[in-house]
């Protein structure tokens, strides 16, 4: 447990004082080497870090988000958004629908929360306004509407999730579709009551026939998630195969069928892309580094035997891990959240009993709320850069949907069923 305070107190040293992400996982790992295992060969470090980003799993990340940026600059976004609009937008409060809807759509084919909301707030903000929704709220539902990308597959954190702790990505998928609906769900009743009280009334019902239009105008971005989910659960692809399949198909629609992109484009979407997974791959080396020691030091058996001297039970546990990833959330980016927090605990979970897709989707949902959340919640600054829009006015909007997020995340952390049923439905 020493050992453990000091990783902690050390990180947060590193963290307060402005380090880079991967120093403050970094160098902790480092630190316990040289004082609690100096014996301990150096060439062992490198194959650690090393075998933190070796492995095939992982490869779904580069492609997953290649494809999300290659969708958000060119048509494939805008046209499921599109079709969104034409079914549900005459609703009252309709524009609200259309961007949990679009928000979820976008989700389903790029995995990653902040490429949603730059992909998503500039489609919908100036609806929303127009329709008579408050700048607040309007702030707030695009940027909470976008945690959904995190749960409805293929979602980025769920495959780190699964390579951390051995659990099925297939299954992990198929559980986040469910607890994904759930929160859009829970979005759209804001959007009825706000809708509501703000006397918005009713948009103009698109006819069969533009429907239809919309339907055919959208049919090669559906296409998309068609092919990620469906070769997927129908065992075609791997997840990783399912990624490098929709990195194609998004340049053969962008740069063929839509002539959206050009060559110039094509390189400057890559480079965006190979510098997010640069940056992802640097903190999973240094995650490996670090889970490596604690597992080293058996810090979970630690925390089992503290959680036994204590007489807590899984419903406590479960209380604190919520705290734990919140707090976590609000300051630092969800890949370093898993990366901390997942080796020591992922253990006591499982020995508590705790199915290991329900405990993935309780930390990947606390993780999405911390990323709405201040002072630091990464889809804050993205929907500030993306919009122009200054941090106070969209903090101002956001409390609202984090008190539904965590009304939510109550209901999947203690009825388990919700993230368990689909999974054990279709592959038991």
């Amino acid at each position: 447990m020493i050992l453990l305070v000091l990783i902690i107190a050390v990180a947060a040293i590193l963290l307060v004082c402005g380090f880079e992400m991967f120093l403050v996982l970094g160098v902790p790992a480092l630190m316990v080497k040289e004082f609690f295992y100096g014996s301990l060969p150096d060439p062992v470090i490198a194959q650690k870090i090393l075998g933190g980003i070796n492995h095939t799993t992982l490869l779904a990340i580069p492609f997953f988000i290649l494809a999300a940026e290659l969708m958000g600059a060119g048509q494939i976004a805008r046209r499921l958004t599109g079709l969104v609009t034409a079914l549900i937008g005459h609703r009252r409060g309709g524009m609200g629908y259309t961007a949990v809807g679009g928000s979820m759509a976008f989700g389903s084919v790029s995995g990653s929360a902040p490429a949603t909301v730059a992909a998503t707030a500039r489609l919908v903000y100036g609806e929303m306004r127009s329709a008579g929704f408050s700048k607040k709220f309007t702030l707030g539902l695009i940027i909470s509407s976008a945690e959904t990308a995190l749960l409805i597959p293929p979602s980025i954190t769920f495959i780190i999730y699964g390579w951390m702790t051995g659990t099925s990505i297939a299954k992990l998928f198929i559980g986040g579709l469910a607890v994904g609906v759930v929160l859009g769900l829970a979005f759209s009743i804001m959007v009825a009551i706000e809708a509501r009280r703000c006397g918005i009334e009713r948009g103009v019902r698109r006819s069969w026939r533009e429907r239809w239009v919309a339907i055919k105008d959208s049919f090669w971005a559906l296409g998309m998630p068609v092919i990620i989910l469906g070769g997927i659960y129908c065992g075609i692809f791997t997840p990783t195969e399912a990624a490098a399949v929709s990195v194609v198909y998004a340049i053969f629609v962008e740069t063929i069928v839509f002539r959206e992109l050009s060559l110039s484009k094509l390189v400057a979407v890559t480079e965006r892309a190979a510098i997010s997974t640069a940056i992802i791959f640097i903190l999973l080396a240094m995650g490996g580094l670090l889970g490596y020691f604690i597992t080293l030091a058996q810090v979970p058996m630690a925390i089992i035997n503290f959680l036994d001297v204590i007489d807590a039970g899984p419903v406590l546990f479960l209380m604190i891990i919520n705290i734990c990833f919140l707090i976590a959330g609000m300051f630092i980016d969800p890949n370093s959240a898993l990366l901390i927090l997942v080796p020591p605990l992922f253990p006591v979970a499982t020995a508590l009993g705790i199915d290991p897709v329900h405990f993935g989707m309780i930390v990947t949902l606390n993780i999405s709320i911390g990323m709405i959340t201040p002072p630091f919640g990464l889809d804050i600054f993205v929907a500030s850069s993306t919009l122009s829009k200054p941090v106070v006015d969209i903090i101002a909007g956001v409390w609202p949907f984090v008190i539904t997020n965590i009304i939510v995340l109550m209901i999947i952390t203690y009825i388990p069923g919700i993230s368990t049923f689909l999974p054990n439905m279709v592959f038991n």
